[in-house]
C-alpha cells in the first residue's frame, strides 16, 4: 500500500517501528484492546470522549474485516485522521512503556535515592475526568480545570492547593471554610498554607496523609497525588452507603438477618449485596467481586437495565436500555456499547471499556458507587418487624475518633466504630501508636473459627482492657472485655477518649523535649502566648463560655502567626448561634491552614464540648512549640 500523501516518510517509519513492538507475535494484526492502550499510553492531546470516538470510529469503520483487529494498512487509514505532529514520536516513546503504568523517581525524603514509585494512567485518567466534571463551574478553579487526562496537567494542578480544598468540599460537605482559602496573587507562602489547609482538613475526614507533605503536592508527586486524591473521592462516593443516611438499604436484608447484620457491612460490601440484589431481580447470575466478574460487562448490562428509571416516578422520565450489546462476541466491544448505554444515564465515569474489560477493582468500585448513588432503585420497605429507632446516625464524637483512627492509617479501615473495634485488632494498633507495646503473640488474628469465633475476639477485649490498666495506666473502671466487644458505647468511647488524647500529647512531649505536659500546662501556655501577643482573650478552662465564642482559639492563631486571621470576617460581640458558628468554621479552618492537624468540629467550640475543645488548644500548642 502507498503512503498517504499526508503521511511522510519519517512517520510511516516511526510508525512502522511502533506497529511492530506491539504486534509482538509478527501476525500483522493489533488488537482494538492494545490500540486503546496505546492511545492512552502515548500521551496524545486529545480529551477523552475524543479518545472514546476514535475508538468507536476503529470499531465501525477502521476494523474493516470486523474481527476485532487492525492490521497495518487500516491503522493507516484511522492515522490520516488523527495527524498532528506529536502522534508519530509520542507513539514510540510509549511503546516501551508497562501497560498503563509509569514509573517515576525516589519520591519523599522517606524513600532511599533510587526508590521508584509507579502509578496507574487509568486511575489519573479516571480521577481527571471526575474532578474536571465536579470543578467545571468553579470560578476559583478557572485556572487549571479543565484539565487535559492524557497530560500530567493534574499533578501540576493540585500545587496551589485549591482543587484539593475544593475536593475535600464536595466529599464532606463544609469541611472547609471557603474564607481560609488563599485564591488569588499567591506567593509560596500562601500556596504553602493552602496545601497546609488541604492535608490536615483531610486527615480530619479520615484520609491517611502519613509522609505526604505540602511540598510533595507543590511538586506534583504523582503516586502521592493520586493516593491522597483517591482517598478524599472514596469517601465522597461511600458517603450515603450506609443506613442511618439511607434507610432504603434495609431492602437488601437477607432472610435470617438482624439489622445489626447489616449495619456491620462496609461500603463495599454493601455495594456488593446491591449489585446482587438487582443481578437476581433480573434472573442473573450473582458475582463476587468487582474485578474478575464483571470483564465480560453481562452484570453491568443486567444492572444498569434494572436500575434505569422505568418512568413510573413522577417528573423523571424512563430511560430505555439498549440490551444488544450483550450479542457482541468481543469483550471490548461489548463493554464499549455498556458504557454507551451508561452515558445515557449520565454516569460514565471512572472506567473505560479498558477497564472494564482487564477488571480494575478500584476504577470499577468507584464505577458502581457512583451507579448507586445516582440510581440506587431501592425502596424502604413496608415492614412492621423493624425496629426503625434502633437506626441510629453517628454522632460528632464517634465522627471525630473514627476519623483520627483512619487518618493514623490503621488496617483495616474503620467503617463502623463499635462493630469494627469488637475483635479489638484496632485497638491494637493504636496502642502502638502511643508507644504502649503490644505482644502480639498473644493477639488471636483473623480468620477467627467458626466455631468459637466470638470467644477469640473477647480474648483480644480482654488483653486491650488489660494493657489499658496495666501499661497506658488509663481509668478504665468499670471497662471489662466484654463491653469491647459488644459495643458498649460509652465505656468504648471513654477508651477511644483516653487513647486520643494520650496521642495528642505524646506529640506535644516529643516537641517540648519530652517534659510532660496535662491540662493546665497547655491552659497555662495559651493564656501565656495570647498575653505575651497583646491578646486581651485567655481561658480558665476547657469549660469556659467564652469559648462558645472561637475568639480565644482565634486570637491564639493569630499570636501564632501574626496577622494571618482576617477579623473583619468575624463577629466579636453579642454573637447570636450562628455567627458563633460561622466564627467556629473560620476557626477550624485556620487553625489547620497554619499547621495544627485539628480535628474537633466547628459545634465543638460552639458548645464548649471540653474533650474535643482540649484536643484543638493541644494541637495548637504543637505547632506554637515548632516556631
Amino acid at each position: 500500500m502507498a503512503a498517504p500523501r499526508h503521511v511522510t516518510e519519517e512517520e510511516m517509519e516511526e510508525l512502522r517501528e511502533a506497529f511492530s513492538k506491539v504486534d509482538a507475535d509478527g501476525n500483522g494484526f493489533i488488537s482494538l484492546i492494545e490500540l486503546n492502550d496505546m492511545f492512552k499510553a502515548a500521551n496524545l492531546p486529545l480529551p477523552g470522549y475524543r479518545v472514546r470516538e476514535i475508538i468507536q470510529s476503529l470499531m465501525e469503520v477502521g476494523d474493516q474485516n470486523k474481527d476485532g483487529k487492525i492490521s497495518f494498512d487500516e491503522f493507516i487509514t484511522v492515522f490520516n485522521d488523527l495527524k498532528s505532529a506529536d502522534v508519530a514520536k509520542t507513539f514510540r516513546k510509549a511503546i516501551n512503556k508497562k501497560e498503563g503504568i509509569c514509573a517515576i523517581g525516589g519520591t519523599s525524603e522517606q524513600s532511599s535515592a533510587g526508590t521508584q514509585h509507579s502509578y496507574s494512567e487509568e486511575e489519573k485518567y479516571a480521577f481527571v475526568n471526575w474532578v474536571n466534571k465536579a470543578l467545571e463551574k468553579d470560578q476559583d478553579c478557572k485556572h487549571v480545570i479543565p484539565m487535559n487526562p492524557d497530560t500530567d496537567d493534574l499533578f501540576k494542578a493540585v500545587g496551589d492547593g485549591i482543587v484539593l480544598c475544593k475536593m475535600i468540599n464536595l466529599s464532606v460537605a463544609e469541611t472547609i471554610d471557603e474564607r481560609a482559602i488563599n485564591k488569588k496573587k499567591l506567593t509560596p507562602f500562601t500556596i504553602q498554607e493552602n496545601l497546609n489547609l488541604a492535608l490536615n482538613s483531610a486527615s480530619a475526614i479520615g484520609c491517611h496523609v502519613v509522609n505526604i507533605g505540602a511540598q510533595d503536592l507543590k511538586e506534583g508527586k504523582p503516586h502521592l497525588v493520586l493516593g491522597l486524591l483517591w482517598q478524599v473521592i472514596k469517601i465522597g462516593l461511600f458517603a450515603d452507603i450506609e443506613l442511618s443516611r439511607n434507610e432504603a438499604l434495609i431492602a437488601l436484608l437477607r432472610d435470617g438477618e438482624s439489622l445489626e447484620d447489616l449495619m456491620k457491612l462496609s461500603p463495599e460490601e454493601l455495594l456488593l449485596r446491591w449489585a446482587n440484589y438487582h443481578l437476581e431481580n433480573a434472573g442473573c447470575n450473582k458475582i463476587n467481586n468487582f474485578s474478575s466478574d464483571i470483564k465480560d460487562s453481562k452484570a453491568y448490562y443486567n444492572l444498569i437495565n434494572q436500575i434505569a428509571p422505568k418512568g413510573d416516578e413522577e417528573g423523571i422520565p424512563a430511560i430505555d436500555i439498549d440490551m444488544t450489546g450483550l450479542r457482541e462476541k468481543e469483550d471490548l466491544k461489548r463493554a464499549e456499547c455498556m458504557l454507551f448505554q451508561v452515558e445515557r444515564l449520565g454516569c460514565r465515569q471512572f472506567v473505560t471499556a479498558t477497564d472494564v474489560v482487564r477488571g480494575n477493582p478500584k476504577l470499577n468500585l468507584a464505577f458502581i458507587a457512583n451507579l448507586f448513588n445516582k440510581y440506587p432503585a431501592l425502596h424502604k420497605p413496608e415492614n412492621q418487624d423493624i425496629d426503625w429507632s434502633s437506626i441510629e446516625g453517628e454522632t460528632r464524637e464517634e465522627r471525630t475518633f473514627r476519623n483520627w483512627m483512619n487518618s493514623l492509617g490503621v488496617n483495616p479501615r474503620v467503617n463502623h466504630l463499635y462493630s469494627d473495634l469488637s475483635d479489638a485488632l484496632i485497638i491494637f494498633q493504636l496502642y502502638e501508636k502511643i508507644k504502649v507495646p503490644v505482644d502480639w503473640n498473644r493477639v488471636n488474628k483473623p480468620p477467627y473459627p467458626k466455631l468459637g469465633e466470638n470467644m477469640k475476639k473477647l480474648e483480644n477485649c480482654n488483653y486491650a482492657v488489660e494493657l489499658g490498666k496495666n501499661k497506658a495506666k488509663f481509668s478504665l473502671v468499670g471497662i471489662a472485655g466484654q463491653d469491647l466487644n459488644e459495643g458498649n458505647r460509652t465505656l468504648t468511647l471513654a477508651l477511644l477518649w483516653q487513647l486520643m488524647r494520650r496521642y495528642t500529647l505524646n506529640i506535644l512531649e516529643d516537641i517540648g523535649g519530652g517534659q510532660k505536659v496535662n491540662d493546665e500546662t497547655i491552659i497555662t501556655w495559651v493564656n501565656e502566648t495570647l498575653k505575651e501577643a497583646g491578646k486581651s482573650s485567655s481561658i480558665s478552662s476547657f469549660k469556659d463560655g467564652k469559648i462558645s465564642t472561637s475568639m480565644p482559639v482565634l486570637d491564639l492563631i493569630d499570636a501564632i502567626q501574626p496577622g494571618c486571621i482576617n477579623y473583619d470576617l468575624l463577629k466579636t460581640e453579642d454573637l447570636d448561634e450562628t455567627e458563633k458558628l460561622n466564627n467556629a468554621k473560620y476557626a477550624i479552618s485556620m487553625a489547620r491552614k497554619v499547621g495544627a492537624r485539628v480535628y474537633a468540629l466547628p459545634d465543638d467550640l460552639v458548645e464548649v464540648k471540653p474533650k474535643m475543645v482540649m484536643t484543638v488548644f493541644a494541637c495548637l500548642m504543637g505547632r506554637g512549640l515548632k516556631v
